[in-house]
């Protein structure tokens, strides 16, 4: 007799993560096969809607609401449903689904992902606000809901691979590796003039434009940095990072008696996302293998925080605590978004960033959703109102 197959939602299967998670889906055997139950995506409806009828899901969700009646007419007689906006992402988030891939970006992403949490499904986390700005009510939520929280980052799957649950005691630090970005080798002046373009160009990993320009400000690792911290139970003291150009080590976890444990493989984010959706078994991929033979070198060097200000903002909101990290996230975004529209430079997105966490550091720690909207709505206020 043949157990039946298990049933995945994915939020933001128009992005990387998400069309990855597909990728990966395709390739699984019967027995490890997932039935999908609902799809969601932004502005790429013609995607998303062939997304939908090639994975026959039963429910496609666009968070743009203005583009509702587009999407249905191209989703007529598939029998598909179709939603959108805010109420279509909870309605996708709490269908019936054994796991939930979390891979909206930004903070539109954590009221669905809290709802998914809450009913009990487990979690394959990619999307980085619901720990970096809402770490302690997110855990919770996850624990009173029941459901396994399964981290997709590369980073933090590579730690979750390696640590030995039974000795979570003993660990002593966390390592994560960053590639340095395009500009690793950059002098701090060189940074400052750097444009969209040359910072969209990572050397190893293929991104969306958002994250890979955060990569090259390393404010990518930056929120992993606080993400790491929230989801193994760490101390700001026990979250380091080390800069490792060629990204074949992914993380590594040190122990109390000197012993320190790695995972590598290729730069592929079908290794986290198929780890994630076969756990706690290991199952066939179609990705590359490492060859050692070929490989010459493996580099390592510290991060320097002068031209990288972003793991020393990280250490910050870590260390404070409360709703730093909202404050944080909610200024950078601020930040990003007019570096990208070419209203400020490269280097400038650090200094808004910590001039507002500066300014807000008096906020008490939220209790409630509502608190963590009010500090990502106040310092994304304050972010804007320091533009050129």
């Amino acid at each position: 007799m043949t157990s039946a197959r298990r049933s995945i939602s994915i939020l933001g299967s128009t992005g990387s993560i998400g069309t990855n998670t597909l990728d990966v889906l395709t390739h699984l055997d019967e027995a490890d096969g997932f039935e999908v139950v609902a799809l969601t995506g932004a502005g790429n409806i013609e995607l998303l809607a062939e997304q939908a009828k090639a994975h026959r899901a039963k429910l496609a969700v666009t968070a743009d609401e203005s583009q509702y009646v587009a999407l249905r007419d191209l989703m007529s007689g598939t029998g598909i449903e179709v939603a959108a906006g805010q109420t279509g992402l909870l309605e996708a988030a709490s269908a019936e689904a054994d796991m939930v891939m979390a891979a909206i970006v930004g903070t539109a992403g954590l009221g669905p992902t809290l709802a998914a949490a809450k009913r009990g499904a487990d979690i394959a986390l990619a999307n980085k606000e619901c720990l970096v700005s809402a770490g302690d009510l997110f855990i919770s939520a996850v624990k009173a809901g029941g459901g396994r929280l399964l981290p997709v980052d590369s980073e933090h799957n590579a730690i979750f691979q390696v640590l030995e649950e039974n000795q979570r005691h003993a660990i002593e630090r966390v390592i994560l590796t960053a590639s340095g970005g395009p500009f690793r080798t950059f002098t701090r002046e060189q940074m400052a003039g750097v444009t969209v373009e040359t910072a969209r160009a990572h050397p190893n990993w293929s991104m969306g434009l958002k994250i890979s320009i955060d990569s090259a400000s390393m404010f990518n690792k930056a929120l992993e940095m606080i993400e790491a911290k929230h989801l193994f139970g760490l101390s700001p003291e026990q979250v380091e990072v080390i800069v490792h150009p060629q990204s074949i080590i992914h993380s590594m976890v040190g122990y109390a008696d000197g012993s320190v444990l790695a995972q590598l493989g290729c730069p592929d984010m079908r290794h986290a996302i198929g780890y994630a959706l076969h756990y706690p078994r290991r199952g066939k991929l179609p990705v590359e293998r490492l060859d050692f033979a070929k490989l010459s070198r493996l580099d390592f060097e510290a991060p320097d925080e002068t031209r990288f200000p972003a793991l020393r903002l990280a250490r910050l909101a870590m260390t404070r605590g409360g709703v730093q990290g909202a404050v944080l996230n909610g200024a950078k975004e601020v930040a990003l978004e007019a570096f990208i529209a070419g209203e400020l430079p490269f280097l400038a997105m650090a200094e808004i960033t910590e001039a507002v966490m500066d300014e807000l550091a008096h906020l008490p720690p939220a209790a409630t959703m509502d608190d963590v909207f009010a500090a990502d709505l106040e310092a994304r206020h304050r972010a804007k109102a320091k533009l050129p």
